[in-house]
């Protein structure tokens, strides 16, 4: 059974740093494009970054450029999501999905992920101001 495993989130004050990691069981994550999602309270969930099986990373929302990174190592078969100079605004539940994407340089659409993806439980972030 294909699984996404995420580490728990956790409480941060503003101006600092959190790595969320997302574990894959079942299937190799480097024939796979692998997207984070948050989505805040009250809010839909949106695209926040997408690495392509490829090695290219694609910003679904420019409001995290310069602040987040997204890094795979296929030896663990997981990928993370370092998140450095923490706002209040990115508090949310962030998700981790898989989409197959074998060879690709390209992610997919950030409104593509909804079917056909495998998607982890979501944790939770809370930056404090």
């Amino acid at each position: 059974q294909v699984q996404l495993v995420q580490s728990a989130g956790g409480l941060v004050q503003a101006g600092g740093s959190l790595r969320l990691s997302c574990a894959a069981s079942e299937i190799p994550l480097d024939y796979y494009a692998v997207g984070w999602f948050r989505q805040a309270p009250g809010k839909e969930r949106d695209g926040v970054l997408c690495r392509s099986s490829g090695g290219s990373n694609t910003f679904y929302t420019d409001s995290v450029k310069g602040r987040f990174t997204i890094s795979r190592d296929n030896a663990k078969n997981t990928v993370f999501l370092q998140m450095s100079s923490l706002k209040f605004e990115d508090t949310a539940v962030y998700y981790c999905a898989a989409r197959f994407n074998p060879g690709s340089a390209t992610c997919p659409q950030s409104t593509d992920w909804e079917i056909g993806s495998y998607w982890g439980r979501g944790t939770q972030v809370t930056v404090s101001s």
